[in-house]
């Protein structure tokens, strides 16, 4: 791979303007940390540009490597499936162009940091832990493979930080939902129940998520990720891991 491929950045996408504002601002935030770096954003669904669009303007423009780097925080469908046969086929009709599919953004302990920034943002002070339950509300999966990964980032967490639990949480297609697990944690006995958003926009889950939290009365609700700084950070992080991958050849190449 050539010194500095452009990083193409892959959002979902959304009808709330909320979630490409997010976007924005987040790219945003990689540019300022890495000035120079060429970051582009291309929409799966919803929003534009998509990401073929995106692929054939960097060809056009004599770009030749490039890292696309999914916007998710867990490795199930869309970072399997979805994403992999847009690029393929986007590619397949760009001869001079190879791109790199980068690892999801998650786990990692700058996620976890960013949540706990978060949660303190909310309210949540640092002496709190002992006595607070967390829900660790994600958007949810049919993909097994995400929902284990949520589970033992919830264990791993409540081990690190000391919180009195942490449970995991699904605004959609898995169990159990926020306000259940919000009813659970008081039922055990915390003094108070905070619910930290793992997902990374406002949206639909994300709003699926707070109306859980509100229904069920947690004491904290900490705000999406967004953008991050720790997020901005992690987005560089896993930008230069595929870089090195693909130079070692670890990595196979999307080309014509």
């Amino acid at each position: 791979m050539n010194a500095r491929p452009t990083l193409l950045v892959i959002a979902h996408g959304s009808r709330d303007p909320r979630h490409a504002a997010t976007v924005t601002e987040l790219c945003a935030r990689v540019r300022k940390l890495r000035p120079g770096l060429r970051v582009e954003v291309g929409y799966l669904d919803f929003n534009a540009p998509r990401i073929p669009r995106v692929l054939e303007r960097l060809s056009d423009d004599g770009v030749r490597n490039v890292v696309a780097l999914p916007l998710l925080l867990t490795r199930a469908f869309h970072a399997k499936t979805d994403i992999p046969a847009v690029l393929r086929e986007a590619v397949a009709r760009l001869p001079l162009l190879t791109v790199h599919q980068a690892e999801v953004l998650g786990p990692s302990l700058l996620l976890t940091s960013a949540l706990e920034r978060r949660l303190e943002e909310a309210g949540l002070r640092p002496g709190d832990h002992r006595s607070t339950g967390v829900v660790l509300a994600a958007a949810g999966s049919s993909d097994p493979e995400a929902i284990a990964v949520i589970a033992e980032i919830a264990r791993e967490w409540r081990r690190t930080a000391q919180w009195c639990a942490v449970r995991p949480a699904f605004a959609s297609a898995s169990l159990p939902r926020t306000a259940d697990a919000v009813r659970a944690l008081r039922a055990e006995g915390a003094q108070r129940v905070a619910v930290a958003p793992y997902v990374i926009a406002p949206g639909f889950l994300p709003d699926r998520i707070a109306a859980g939290a509100r229904e069920a009365r947690a004491d904290i609700l900490a705000p999406v990720l967004g953008a991050a700084p720790e997020l901005a950070r992690l987005l560089l992080r896993r930008y230069d891991q595929a870089v090195r991958a693909g130079a070692r050849g670890d990595v196979a190449a999307l080309t014509a």
